[in-house]
């Protein structure tokens, strides 16, 4: 599980909380037409951009903000310089035994490829489609949230027009314009809320995850393309430390120090 996730929304709503029954008390925040608004208002609107199936997989997707870990690239490296090393001491046939205990069908999928001795630029071609497809299907997952937390805050901008219109039509009326005001007021709030301590963080997430994600498959494309030529375990290894962001590479070369 991703504490970050889960420690940052329940430490911003916990925050908000305290910050309510400091000065008054829960009831007075609670407005049911100001949520079917901003609630209902926002979840049509994804309704209308979005195919009825990305709505339906949005669990899948929220998934992997709370409970998918990244694996550790450097772990990634040393497995291919493991299989380069194999490759190079016994022959890149050798391979084909390692299949069955490598747990990422990604990585599989290409030793498969460079054992049958496939061509190197299908190879390249085959998994780089594979790649694209993963970016794609992680955009349109982010793209949801991203526009949860675009229209949250116009419904509550909506809700906030319906109040000063109710509040204006009955103004000779004094008992309609605290509920009014409460409408125009609350919907700005819990639109706000919506985006900015669910939706948008959410999709940050996903795009962070994301990145992580075509990482681990870029240094895999690589040290396929790496171990089919041939190359040296140490310029393999070499190879693939180029993807790793500077404070991984500093610590990755202070542990082959050390070691």
């Amino acid at each position: 599980m991703d504490l970050g996730t889960v420690i940052g929304l329940l430490a911003g709503m916990a925050l908000i909380l305290s910050a309510i029954l400091l000065a008054s008390d829960i009831p007075t925040f609670i407005d049911y037409p100001s949520i079917l608004v901003v609630g209902g208002g926002a979840l049509s609107a994804c309704m209308i951009s979005f195919p009825l199936q990305h709505l339906f997989g949005v669990a899948k997707v929220l998934k992997n903000c709370f409970f998918t870990k990244a694996r550790d690239p450097r772990e990634l490296i040393a497995d291919m310089v493991r299989f380069a090393e194999v490759a190079r001491r016994d022959g890149i046939l050798a391979l084909d035994n390692l299949t069955e205990e490598i747990s990422d069908p990604f990585v599989v999928q290409g030793i498969q490829m460079a054992v049958d001795g496939t061509d190197p630029d299908l190879i390249e071609t085959i998994m780089t489609s594979d790649l694209e497809a993963v970016e794609a299907r992680h955009a349109e997952g982010k793209a949801l949230f991203d526009a949860l937390g675009k229209y949250a805050p116009a419904f509550g901008m909506i809700g906030t027009l319906i109040g000063l219109v109710i509040m204006l039509k009955n103004m000779s009326d004094p008992s309609t314009i605290g509920p009014a005001m409460a409408i125009a007021l609350l919907t700005t709030l819990y639109g706000a809320l919506v985006a900015n301590l669910i939706a948008l963080p959410l999709a940050d997430k996903l795009g962070r995850r994301s990145k992580e994600e075509l990482l681990l498959k870029t240094i895999v494309i690589k040290g396929v393309m790496a171990i089919q030529s041939g190359d040296n375990p140490r310029i393999v290894e070499q190879k693939l430390k180029t993807f790793l962001p500077g404070r991984l590479r500093k610590s990755s070369e202070g542990e082959a120090e050390a070691a």
